[in-house]
C-alpha cells in the first residue's frame, strides 16, 4: 500500500488520528452545543472555555474513552477527510434519564459539603455539588430542602455530531505527543524525541509539581507502550538550583569594579618643577658685611 493510500485508508479501532468535530445536544425545545474543535462553533453558541484552552483538530483515540461508547463506534471507519454528520438516540449517546438518580438532601448537609464553605460558594439551580463522590447538579432548593439530579448532563437528549479525521497520526514522536494529550493534556509543551526504540519524554515546568501528571504518568508510560513498543521510555524532569539575587550581584559588582580600575589612569608622583627642568637647585645669597 503506498503511503498516499494509507493516509485515506479507513480508522481502526486503536488508532490516533487527527479529529475535527462539533457535538450537539437536542431536546426538550432546545438545542445546547457540548463541545467542539472550531473556534466560531464556539463563539456563537457561547460556550464556556477554560483559560489556554486550544482550538483546533485534536488527536484522538478511535475507540477509546473520550466519547460515549455508541459514538466512538460511529468513528471506526472514517476515512480521512470525509466528513460524518450522525444522528444518536439517548441510548447510544449519554443514556437515558434514571429518575432514581435525582436525590432529596437537607439544606444542612448540603452546607458542610466542602464547595459550600468556600467564601465565593454559592447555591442555585444548576449548582454542581460533588455528594459522597457523585456529581450532581441542583435542580430545585428550599430553605430546607435541595434537590440533586446525578444524571450525566446529557442524559434524555439526542446527540447530534459532525465529524472529521484529518489526518492519521502516524509518525513516532506525533504519537508520542498525542499520547501524553491524550492522557494528561498540554501536550505541545512536552519536548518529544524518539531514537533507536527509545522515548525521551522531557516534563516541562508547569508540570512538575502537578498532582495530575503524578496520576497521569503511568497511564502515559503504558499508553507509549503500546503504540510505538520502545525499548527504553526516559522521563525527564530537570530541577535548577536558582542562584540566590545576592550571590548573584557580587560576581556582577566585582566585574564592574575591575573594569572601573582598569579604564582609570594610575596616579604618579609629579616632580619638582626645578628637578624637573634640569636646572641646578638654588642656593642662598652670601650675606653683605655691615
Amino acid at each position: 500500500m503506498s503511503p498516499h493510500a494509507e493516509d485515506h485508508a479507513p480508522t481502526k479501532s486503536g488508532e490516533i488520528v487527527l479529529l475535527d468535530y462539533e457535538l450537539w445536544a437536542e431536546g426538550g425545545g432546545r438545542t445546547d452545543l457540548i463541545d467542539t474543535t472550531r473556534e466560531e462553533v464556539a463563539e456563537q453558541a457561547k460556550l464556556e472555555v477554560p483559560e489556554g484552552h486550544r482550538f483546533g483538530p485534536h488527536a484522538h483515540l478511535i475507540g477509546g474513552e473520550y466519547f460515549p461508547a455508541g459514538i466512538e463506534a460511529a468513528l471506526e471507519g472514517l476515512k480521512a477527510g470525509t466528513e460524518l454528520v450522525k444522528e444518536f438516540a439517548p441510548s447510544e449517546a449519554f443514556g437515558e434519564r434514571d429518575p432514581k438518580l435525582i436525590e432529596l438532601f437537607s439544606m444542612h448537609e448540603v452546607s458542610r459539603l466542602p464547595e459550600m464553605r468556600r467564601d465565593d460558594a454559592h447555591l442555585d439551580v444548576g449548582t454542581v455539588l460533588t455528594i459522597k463522590g457523585r456529581r450532581g447538579r441542583v435542580v430545585s432548593l428550599t430553605a430546607a430542602r435541595v434537590r440533586v439530579d446525578f444524571n450525566p448532563p446529557f442524559a434524555g437528549r439526542k446527540v447530534r455530531g459532525t465529524f472529521k479525521v484529518v489526518e492519521h497520526v502516524r509518525a513516532p514522536a506525533d504519537q508520542a505527543r498525542a499520547v501524553v494529550d491524550l492522557t494528561y493534556g498540554h501536550g505541545p509543551e512536552f519536548t518529544i524525541e524518539v531514537h533507536d526504540h527509545e522515548v525521551t519524554v522531557k516534563v516541562p515546568d508547569r508540570s512538575k509539581f502537578d498532582f495530575a501528571w503524578v496520576a497521569a504518568k503511568p497511564r502515559v508510560i503504558d499508553q507509549l507502550r503500546t503504540h510505538l513498543k520502545p525499548q527504553t521510555i526516559r522521563i525527564v524532569e530537570e530541577y535548577v538550583t536558582p542562584v540566590p539575587k545576592k550571590e548573584a550581584e557580587k560576581p556582577k559588582a566585582a566585574e564592574k569594579g575591575a573594569a572601573t580600575e582598569a579604564a582609570a589612569p594610575k596616579a604618579t608622583a609629579a616632580p619638582a618643577p626645578a628637578a624637573a627642568a634640569g636646572a641646578k637647585p638654588a642656593t642662598s645669597a652670601p650675606k653683605k658685611d655691615d
